[in-house]
């Protein structure tokens, strides 16, 4: 795979690989095929691996890299994997269905979702879970998916004043993205639903139920299967 990239470090412990400026599925695609590559070369200085929607970062241990100068080791070494990378990432995505119960108070944005956008809130529930999503990346708590793209149709900014309390489960829009709060806690996005089954567990391996590269689609359900599914644990 022939592609441009910049590196740039990050502390004395991480290095930044760039690909692009520019959010896009292509890019994500070469960021995923180079993050599985990394995972199965057992570097042992290698700690995590960490991709996002344009970039990957590397966490490494400099005690562990057998030079005097772990920085510029690391650099060669990545640069030599992202000559050698394959799509084997591919083989190991999966598609999630998504259930939700949309607007009332499991969604309490939808309506002025919908009014932002001259819409009738049956219209955002139509267009949410019509797209499929890709899962760009993990982040902001434990298994957050940040899903893209989003109809520009049903896009709406952040909340002026964010919440103090999300319930977990709440499926919420800010700008382009999608995303699930697996956990309860404060958040700042537009509420339009929420999921009855948990995204994140502690003791299944891996905990989250959703990983980058992964896709999604949202399934609109009602009130009466919201309870009879909720705290729904995957397989």
């Amino acid at each position: 795979m022939k592609s441009s990239f910049t590196i740039h470090p990050l502390g004395d412990r991480a290095i930044l690989i760039e690909f692009t400026r520019n959010i896009s599925i292509s890019a994500h695609e070469k960021i995923m095929q180079v993050s599985v590559h990394l995972k199965k070369q057992n570097y042992s200085w290698i700690e995590d691996v960490v991709p996002a929607y344009t970039t990957l970062t590397i966490f490494y241990d400099p005690l562990k890299v057998s030079d005097p100068y772990p920085y510029q080791t690391v650099c060669q070494n990545m640069a030599q994997c992202l000559s050698a990378v394959d799509e084997e990432w591919k083989k190991t995505s999966k598609t999630v269905e998504i259930p939700v119960c949309y607007g009332g108070t499991f969604g309490p944005d939808l309506k002025k979702v919908a009014a932002m956008n001259n819409l009738k809130s049956k219209e955002v529930i139509d267009l949410h879970s019509r797209s499929l999503y890709r899962v760009y990346f993990l982040g902001f708590s434990p298994g957050f998916p940040f899903l893209g793209d989003l109809s520009p149709s049903i896009s709406a900014p952040r909340r002026k004043i964010p919440r103090k309390y999300v319930p977990a489960g709440s499926v919420g829009i800010a700008g382009n993205q999608t995303g699930i709060y697996p956990q309860e806690g404060p958040g700042g996005w537009q509420m339009i639903g929420r999921t009855p089954i948990s995204l994140f567990s502690a003791d299944q391996e891996p905990p989250s139920l959703l990983q980058p590269g992964d896709q999604v689609s949202f399934v609109p359900i009602s009130e009466e299967e919201f309870v009879k599914r909720k705290g729904e644990q995957r397989s």
